[in-house]
Formats: C-alpha cells, sequence, structure tokens
C-alpha cells in the first residue's frame, strides 16, 4: 500500500484525509500523463477517461474537481453519473477508453468517499501508475526520464470537454441482463440496494428477466448509503426476505462491487458460501479450469473442508479482491473471491460484481430447481469471531511484541483445531483479529485476549 492509495484506491473522510484539491490534482495527473503517453506513441488525439460515481453527497463535489483536472490537463472526461464500480471497469473495457475512475467509498460510512482508478483493460490500475500519482501529489514527480513540480496546462482547441455517458451505464444493464440463462418467473426475489450505486440499476435487471422484484433501501439521499442497510448489515434483508416470504434476497454495498445473499429460510449466505455453490456447479459441468476456486486467507475453515469433500482444489491469496483477480489471471482460474461478497466470474468481468454474483447464483437454483438453503448443503461453516479494532498506528499495533505474544499463546491454544488471523485493513484504520474454532466461546475468548493486549497497550483511538 501507498500513502494514499490502500488495497482499493484512495479513501476517507471528505475534505479531511480525501480532499477536493486531491481529486482535482489525481484528475490533472491523469489527464496529463495519458495524453503525453498518447502523444510519445505519435496519437495526437485526447485521452478519454470515464467516471462513474456513488450517491454520496460529496461524490458530486469529487467529481466536479476531478473533470476540473482532467479537462484542464488535455483529456475528455465521459461520465457515467451515479452507477456501480463494475459498470466502471465494463464501459472501460469495452469501449477502449484509456483509463476509468470511480468516486466511491464502498461499504464506508457516507461521510467517507474514495476514488479508485481502473486501467484500459477495466483491471484495477497497476502499482506503478499509482506509485507516480502518489509521487505527483507529494511534488517528487519523475517521469519520462524528467522531473515534473508542475504539469503544464492545456490551451487553446487542446482543453479538454465533458461528455455526458449514460449510454454507457445502459449498456451495461443490457450486458447483465444478456447473462440470464433462464427466466426467473414465478420467483420472489428481495434487493438490497443499500441506498447507494445499485438503487436504479439492480431492479431493472431483475424485473427484466421476469422475477418479482422486492426492493428496500434503493431512496438515496446522499446520507444513507449503508446505513442499517446492505451486505454491511445484512440483518435487514433477513427480515425483508421472512417478512415478504421471499424466495431470496440479495444485498449489495455502496458501489455494488460485492454481494451477500439470504436464502428463503432468512439464514445468511456468505462469500463462501457463494464460492462453494458456484464451484460445485462449475464442476460438475467440467467449467471449473484448472478445479480451483480461489480464495483468500479469510476465507472459512468449512469452506476448504467441503471443497476437499467434492475433490475440488483451492487457492489462498492476500485478503483483497486485487489480489485474487491477479492469481486468477496468472493461473487461468474462473472463480475466485472474498468471505465479504467480492466474487469475480472471469469469464465475464475483471472485477467483482454484485449484481452479476446474484444472476449467477439464480442461475445455479433455476439449472438445479432448487432452493438457495439446499444449494449449501454440504457445507459447514465454522464459528468466527471477528473483531476490528479501531487503531492509531495499524502497523506498529500488530508489531507490537506483547500483541505477537497473545497471539501465538491463542494459536497455541487452537492447535490443528481452529486459526488465528490478525492482519491490518487496507481501507481503515483498523487492525482486523479473527479466530475460527469449532467452539464460539471458545473463539470469543481468544479473540478477546488478543484485543485486551492491543487496548491495553493504548494503541487504540
Amino acid at each position: 500500500m501507498g500513502k494514499y492509495f490502500g488495497t482499493d484506491g484512495f479513501r476517507g473522510e471528505a475534505n479531511v484525509e480525501l480532499t477536493a484539491d486531491h481529486a482535482y490534482q489525481v484528475g490533472r495527473f491523469l489527464g496529463w500523463y495519458y495524453g503525453e503517453l498518447k502523444r510519445r506513441a505519435g496519437d495526437e488525439e485526447a485521452p478519454r477517461i470515464v467516471i462513474g460515481k456513488d450517491t454520496r453527497r460529496s461524490s458530486y463535489m469529487f467529481e466536479y474537481a476531478l473533470i476540473s483536472g482532467l479537462v484542464a490537463s488535455g483529456a475528455d472526461a465521459y461520465m457515467l453519473h451515479v452507477t456501480t464500480t463494475p459498470s466502471v471497469a465494463y464501459v472501460a473495457r469495452v469501449d477502449g477508453f484509456d483509463c476509468g475512475v470511480m468516486i466511491s467509498a464502498s461499504h464506508n460510512p457516507y461521510f467517507d468517499n474514495g476514488i479508485k482508478l481502473i486501467n484500459t483493460h477495466g483491471e484495477k490500475m497497476d502499482e506503478d501508475t499509482i506509485a507516480l500519482i502518489e509521487d505527483y501529489l507529494d511534488g517528487k514527480l519523475h517521469c519520462f526520464d524528467a522531473d515534473w513540480p508542475t504539469l503544464p496546462f492545456a490551451h487553446k482547441e487542446k482543453i479538454g470537454c465533458t461528455v455526458d455517458y449514460v449510454s454507457g451505464r445502459n449498456r451495461y444493464i443490457g450486458y447483465l441482463i444478456s447473462l440470464g440463462m433462464y427466466s426467473f418467473r414465478g420467483k420472489k426475489i428481495g434487493l438490497d440496494c443499500a441506498n447507494g450505486s445499485a438503487w436504479n440499476i439492480a431492479k431493472a435487471v431483475f424485473d427484466a428477466l421476469g422475477a418479482k422484484t422486492y426492493v428496500m433501501s434503493a431512496e438515496p439521499n446522499g446520507f444513507n448509503i449503508n446505513t442499517g442497510c446492505g451486505s454491511t448489515h445484512i440483518e435487514a434483508l433477513q427480515k425483508f426476505v421472512l417478512d415478504n416470504g421471499l424466495d431470496a434476497g440479495f444485498a449489495y454495498d455502496g458501489d455494488a462491487d460485492r454481494c451477500l445473499c439470504v436464502d428463503e429460510k432468512g439464514h445468511v449466505i456468505t462469500g463462501d458460501h457463494i464460492l462453494y455453490i458456484y464451484g460445485k456447479y462449475m464442476h460438475e459441468r467440467g467449467k471449473l479450469l484448472n478445479n480451483t476456486v480461489v480464495t483468500t486467507v479469510m476465507s472459512n475453515f468449512g469452506l476448504y473442508k467441503a471443497l476437499d469433500e467434492l475433490g475440488i482444489g483451492y487457492a489462498k491469496t492476500a485478503v483483497g479482491d486485487k489480489y485474487v483477480y491477479e492469481y486468477m489471471v496468472n493461473h487461468g482460474c474462473r472463480i475466485g473471491g472474498e468471505d465479504s461478497g467480492h466474487i469475480i466470474f472471469s469469464k465475464y468481468a475483471s472485477t467483482g460484481d454484485g449484481i452479476l454474483t446474484s444472476l449467477k447464483i439464480m442461475e445455479v437454483m433455476m439449472a438445479r430447481k432448487k432452493t438457495l438453503s439446499q444449494l449449501c448443503e454440504g457445507l459447514t461453516i465454522y464459528p468466527q469471531v471477528l473483531v476490528n479494532v479501531r487503531v492509531v498506528d495499524k502497523t506498529a499495533a500488530q508489531a507490537d511484541e506483547d500483541v505477537q505474544a497473545a497471539v501465538r499463546k491463542a494459536a497455541e491454544a487452537l492447535g490443528a483445531a481452529g486459526r488465528i488471523l490478525v492482519r491490518e485493513s487496507g481501507t481503515e484504520p483498523v487492525v482486523r483479529v479473527m479466530v475460527e474454532a469449532p467452539d464460539h466461546e471458545q473463539c470469543q475468548q481468544l479473540v478477546n485476549s488478543v484485543v485486551d493486549v492491543i487496548k491495553s497497550k493504548g494503541y487504540c483511538q
């Protein structure tokens, strides 16, 4: 991770850690850099950069600041307006944009925001380019064999323009609909749009595929994104599914790149369940390339035991969908993801896509003629306790000798029957302490034993 950009972009409280000036400067760099790359390749056309945003009040401020920087540097800015992160990735890839930008803090509260950068292939931006952006923000940019304390402005006809590109978002909706292999007619489906990016997309897709669609949290006001709803507050959808007698429910996060589900009995279906359901489905049809499901170190013991029973292999990456995707590309894998609901279907998308994930789960339900709860049979999730500790210094807290000693002691107590994992968040000032074991009470005790040491050493905010 860099000084500004973490595992999922430049994120922080709006106008505190991430300011409008930051957005302007990022725009200035992107417009200049891609214009310079084109010029050096003999192409005098203006760079084309596509932009989306979520429903936060501050997203408009960052959008305008970013666009000001882009056009001042000579780039043309194409505006998708309120849309999902995977739609920006899709449009960047299929319409040949030089890069894409999504303004969102994903599942964070409304007062946070972020800038996610996407390359021309619809993938997360490479670390080398991000390092150049950080150097520019710090006033020490060295690029193209020269130092750039300031960047040149475009003049006259070279000044960029803005383009309303809502048609790109509409084509993305059409693409999702085209992936529906079965009619959903007769199915009652709940959608929790988190008052975020999915609010004007998800229902259109499910309606077009014939479902009787019940929607909640689709009235964004700039301040209610992820508030008591969406994939981070799945209990709202659980009640919604049971109250309305639905066949299934799908909950998205603020920018709709993740999805969690609720079955007809009101039980939560996590990312690990989704990997099991669709990995098994692909395996049965001979479609699971390399016989591998890609997970992160946060996936549950129970998933690995279930995959072993099916004869399906698996890989474990660092936490972050970017690492999952990198492994998938490098090893030719078709499905991977995180327990949090970032699921990547590499045949169809280059990033996690919550709405696509819900469509693929519906596909298995329709193809196998089973309920969502029946599709989970064969998977037993170990009890898990995860505590997020907000700290002043993530690295120092995790490296503390007393904290490490507490972690070792917990690991010894678990032996081979469970595991403990302590890691830094890539997007928040948080250390995550997680324990899995056959007994929930033991999980809680061991997590507390580590958290108490972190608190006693004065690392908490």
